[in-house]
């Protein structure tokens, strides 16, 4: 087998780099700058994989790789790309490429991969994906470019995916791209968010029901799994599906079939699953919150968001983004200013990139000119701070120093080895805890939707703290 690469790079410097590190691997190295170049050399010689940038002086080097099949069908191919979106990741994987790497790359990883694909050869061939559309996901940093990465790896295969992020960090565009984008294009993506319904029902809509099931079942209904049939579901907000319906949900991915609440037909599931989670599932297993061997069942392969603290060179390009959609919603047309988009870098956006587009909309509605300044981003801001800091006096009242009180209490606190971490948790959750029900009347069910968990989490934190019956019923007239 051939131990040549052949490298279509019109760059000098990036050549030379890419050029040293394979041959110090062994490997030979076949330069040429230009599409015209590239198919010269395999006409008249043979290689283990091409490795090619996609903008080159005579042309793209993906949209051309079809030439490249039809001279060398089995080469592998790894593309490069300064384009770095993933529209870019999703052309490269649906021309077969093996791999795709944005610049600036991990050069031990790249050549790591290159090494993989000279000794293993060229992989199946694969499906085409969807027509090429506008796509939700926006960003070329860094972060973001391991995701396209993950996505693009996950596109032609039925393989389980565990999407991992905090609240707003879109991880529902990350499991629509990959359905539509993917081999089920053509089924329907079908989402449930387990949060958002009750845990009494959460069964019936994932698996449906049959007439007269249980009370008020009066018709046969269809769950989620088999609306899904040939396409893709996503099961949004999974470290909040109560314990009963996890059993379930991991009976039906053992076994690949389901039975409607009160049916005895096994039904064959015919859904490739997307799950995801705000929430950082290791505690919740270690607190016997979420099952072990259900993680498991879908952690196959993990993807993780991050953050838009993490990616804040990406703020600018979201934010233009955004306004551009408010403009097509019939919004003022806006523009933002250099100051302005350092301004908004400045932010926390503990919402992530979903506080910063609705923080965009209200920019779009509220800037008085066309040309949105740092300053115009400010006075919104400190506007909207206000906004939420006022009481109904219209006084401002000072925000708690949570960090601070987690100080004072981590200094006097002196909880034996192994057990911080519960005991700090412990000291804030039951003052949190006996306001959430003082607040509701002692009503868990409605405790646990203020505090936004669920009620069975919420009835076992109060087990765990060992809080008293008096400390969670409702409270007297007389206090």
């Amino acid at each position: 087998m051939s131990r040549t690469i052949l490298l279509v790079e019109d760059d000098p410097s990036i050549a030379t780099v890419i050029t040293a590190a394979l041959e110090a691997e062994g490997l030979r190295v076949e330069l040429r700058d230009s599409l015209a170049g590239r198919d010269a050399a395999l006409a008249g010689g043979e290689y283990a994989a091409l490795l090619t940038d996609v903008g080159l002086p005579d042309g793209d080097g993906i949209a051309t790789l079809a030439q490249v099949r039809e001279l060398c069908p089995q080469l592998p191919v790894i593309v490069l790309s300064a384009q770095n979106t993933l529209d870019t990741a999703v052309r490269a994987s649906g021309a077969e490429a093996f791999d795709y790497f944005p610049k600036p790359f991990d050069l031990d990883e790249l050549v790591r991969v290159v090494r993989q694909t000279a000794t293993r050869g060229a992989p199946d061939a694969q499906v085409e994906p969807a027509a090429a559309q506008a796509l939700p996901l926006v960003g070329r940093s860094q972060p973001m470019q391991a995701v396209y990465r993950m996505i693009t790896r996950v596109l032609h295969n039925d393989l389980t995916v565990l999407i991992l992020g905090e609240s707003g960090t879109g991880k529902e565009l990350v499991a629509e791209a990959i359905h539509v984008h993917g081999k089920r294009a053509a089924g329907p993506f079908v989402a449930i968010n387990a949060a958002a319904i009750p845990a009494e029902l959460i069964e019936s809509e994932l698996f449906g029901h049959e007439k007269g099931a249980f009370t008020g079942a009066h018709a046969r209904h269809i769950g989620k799994f088999e609306q899904a049939r040939g396409g893709t579901l996503f099961l949004d907000e999974i470290g909040d599906m109560p314990p009963h319906a996890q059993v379930r949900l991991l009976r039906t991915l053992q076994s690949g079939a389901i039975r409607r609440v009160g049916g005895s037909e096994e039904i064959a599931v015919d859904a490739r699953i997307v799950a995801a989670t705000h929430r950082d599932l290791a505690p919740m297993i270690a607190a016997g919150q979420f099952r072990e061997d259900l993680f498991y069942r879908l952690n196959v392969v993990p993807i993780e968001l991050p953050p838009l603290r993490e990616r804040d060179d990406d703020i600018g390009a979201l934010a233009q983004h955004f306004l551009a959609l408010a403009a097509g919603e019939g919004l003022p047309r806006r523009t933002l200013t250099p100051g302005a988009i350092e301004q908004l870098k400045r932010q926390p956006w503990r919402g992530n990139v979903r506080e910063l587009r609705n923080f965009v909309y209200r920019l779009a509605l509220l800037a008085r000119e066309d040309a949105v300044d740092d300053d115009a981003v400010l006075a919104l801001i400190e506007g909207g701070a206000k906004s939420a800091a006022a009481p109904g006096d219209g006084q401002a009242v000072a925000k708690p120093d949570f960090a601070a009180a987690l100080s004072g209490f981590l200094a006097t606190a002196a909880p034996r080895e192994g057990e911080l971490y519960d005991a700090a948790l412990a000291a804030f959750e039951r003052p949190l805890f006996e306001h959430a029900l003082a607040a509701t009347g002692g009503n868990q069910l409605r405790a646990a939707r203020l505090l936004g968990i669920n009620r069975n989490t919420l009835r076992k934190r109060l087990v765990d703290l060992a809080m008293t019956r008096s400390e969670t019923s409702p409270r007297s007239e007389g206090g």
